[in-house]
């Protein structure tokens, strides 16, 4: 559990938003569009709800879950055959020590200006949950979008609905405070649904990499420098993809919709693809 919570205000437009988009689509989209206490009005109101609430309870735990803090006494062992891959700095070929935590960083580890110390397997530091995205939060993080982008896609096809059944009737009954509801509704609605889409589909397309954002930039680089020196760059912890996912988002698929933590490890050692050629080898 992290420890402490201040106040954020991006997390307060968030909170705010969220029960916005709640209150519209349930009390005026689907009321207007089905009728609330029809069946069809309750079924898409108990769907949505149940969509809603897993966006909230995945939030949340992104929120408090701690990313992942790099053990006070870690000291990486260079003869550790169960972990061939050290990383070094750029410059001088050091092992990579973080002089304002005062300790070694193990693999995929990064300072974190904002929190003031190193997170393990550290992705970026998102404004909107207040908190570090790394090792410990990165699936519930990626879960709260997946039912963010369902909710907000789920919500602006309610919302088109509800305006296509009978116009002249609803225009009637409507007034100012309606049409305010659903131009403040669409303005929110469909940038944030893009917004998030497109944030949903670039981690989906990490996680088939089994790559940071950090790692993405990184890679870059190092393929220039690659390339330049007339070599090929592969990324050491790409596993193939059914191993990536699992690596990320458990063995069980079922798993991949809840915010179970039981398949990570401790963070400080990762499989990396020099592993499953080691294994190859040696099964033959």
């Amino acid at each position: 559990m992290k420890q402490g919570f201040n106040f954020s205000l991006p997390v307060t437009v968030v909170v705010l938003a969220i029960s916005y988009i709640y209150v519209t689509t349930v009390f005026v989209f689907i009321d207007r569009w089905f009728g609330l206490m029809s069946s069809p009005g309750i079924m898409n109101a108990v769907v949505f709800t149940a969509v809603a609430l897993m966006c909230i309870f995945n939030y949340a735990v992104a929120i408090f879950r701690d990313p992942g803090r790099v053990p006070l006494n870690y000291m990486p062992d260079i003869e550790d055959n169960q972990n061939p891959i050290h990383e070094i700095k750029r410059k001088g070929g050091d092992l990579r020590y973080c002089q304002k935590c005062a300790h070694y960083k193990p693999p995929r580890a990064h300072h974190c200006r904002v929190c003031k110390r190193c997170v393990l397997r550290m992705d970026h530091h998102c404004i909107w949950i207040s908190n570090c995205v790394g090792h410990a939060n990165y699936k519930v993080f990626f879960i709260f979008v997946m039912y963010a982008v369902a909710a907000c896609v789920y919500s602006l096809v309610l919302l088109v609905g509800s305006l296509t059944n009978d116009p002249l009737k609803d225009e009637e009954q409507s007034g100012d405070s309606f049409r305010t509801v659903y131009v403040i509704s669409g303005l929110l609605l469909v940038p944030l649904s893009l917004a998030l889409a497109v944030l949903f589909v670039w981690h989906i397309c990490l996680i088939l990499q089994n790559k940071t954002t950090i790692e993405y930039h990184e890679g870059v680089r190092a393929m220039w420098l690659a390339e330049k020196g007339g070599q090929i760059y592969k990324h050491p912890y790409d596993l193939g993809v059914y191993e990536n996912l699992t690596t990320v988002l458990g063995l069980n698929i079922f798993s991949w919709l809840c915010p179970t933590s039981r398949h990570i490890n401790s963070g400080l050692h990762f499989r990396t693809a020099y592993d499953k050629t080691t294994d190859a080898s040696l099964s033959k």
